[in-house]
């Protein structure tokens, strides 16, 4: 021992150790690496009146990412937009949107005050989509689907009234669709449930999985964000909350991690959120201090691009590491319920 040194009794092999894992530690708290040319999408860059550009799902598709993008039109009302990339950052919308409101059937009846939050799921033959609903009657979750992003089918409403952010699972588990969603209540906090359909219209046995923690950062509420994605360690769930502030309600990302034969159990909840309004472009705009994603896709290489609206306003998107999410979720989790 060196003069005017103490001996705490620990080697420097043990000091290396936990230099190493705060190193670690430190990696995994900057969790989302975000674009550095954000935002990736903005209101200037469509080629029809919008007044917003988010909430988007995005997925692969011939090689390139499609986006479907939610936006306001200038009475307010919400329409869904598509744009296409080759890199997951790059995109360039269409000259026409997406997905409107339609005045026929019962579409006509439930659209009536716009359709927004697409969230897109390759399931067996077809790219499905299920997008929020808004009328005079409330808010639903409908279902659509593709097989090109040219044509698109409008199959059945598949939620009653108040229930949304509804996350089709990308395969049958056990013979049968399985989803995620987040009904509405006013009586026990809005979380995380799930629910089974025999052919992906008619859902039930449902029951909730997650819900928001008291004076933690999802205390507000919760709900699905990108689809479910299938890894080796269990199904990662990439969700949505928000914590009231005597400013503003904040809306973070965080994650979850489900068991792939059975998702409705929780293998962990990470206690920490993954990203949080901190570029202006997230703090301020239409609706402050929201990052709010509906989409995610992985790559080949063990990372996965996050997509995310800032504010309510603008399109961004970032990048993590797959083990890093799943970490978070095994070694410091908190309770699910």
């Amino acid at each position: 021992m060196t003069k005017g040194s103490r001996d705490y009794g620990t080697t420097n092999a043990e000091w290396l150790n936990i230099f190493i894992w705060f190193k670690n530690k430190q990696y995994i708290m900057n969790k989302i690496k975000r674009y550095t040319k954000n935002p990736i999408l903005t209101r200037n860059d469509i080629p029809y009146p919008v007044a917003t550009v988010y909430n988007a799902g995005v997925v692969k598709f011939n090689g390139k990412y499609i986006m479907l993008f939610r936006s306001n039109i200038e009475n307010g009302r919400s329409i869904i937009g598509i744009a296409e990339s080759k890199d997951g950052y790059n995109f360039t919308p269409h000259k026409k949107p997406f997905l409107e409101p339609t005045s026929k059937d019962i579409f006509g009846v439930y659209e009536e005050y716009g359709v927004e939050d697409a969230r897109i799921t390759l399931l067996e033959d077809y790219f499905y989509i299920t997008y929020s609903v808004y009328s005079r009657y409330g808010v639903r979750t409908a279902l659509a689907r593709t097989t090109n992003f040219e044509k698109v089918e409008k199959i059945a409403m598949i939620t009653e009234v108040d229930q949304r952010n509804v996350v089709l699972f990308p395969e049958k588990i056990n013979g049968i669709y399985v989803r995620l969603d987040r009904p509405h209540a006013d009586i026990n906090p809005w979380g995380i449930w799930i629910s089974y359909s025999p052919d992906l219209i008619h859902w039930g046995n449902s029951k909730i999985l997650i819900k928001p923690l008291h004076y933690h950062w999802d205390e507000s509420k919760m709900g699905p964000g990108a689809p479910p994605i299938k890894t080796s360690e269990g199904w990662l769930n990439i969700f949505h909350a928000c914590y009231p502030t005597i400013n503003s309600t904040v809306y973070r990302l965080g994650v979850a991690l489900h068991e792939l034969d059975d998702p409705s159990k929780i293998i962990g909840v990470a206690d920490e959120w993954i990203l949080q309004p901190e570029e202006i472009y997230e703090t301020s705009g239409y609706v402050p201090n929201v990052v709010f994603t509906c989409g995610a896709v992985p790559g080949k290489d063990g990372t996965v691009k996050i997509y995310w609206g800032g504010a309510d306003e603008v399109m961004c998107a970032g990048e993590a590491k797959i083990m890093d999410l799943i970490t978070l979720c095994k070694e410091n989790p908190r309770k699910a319920l």
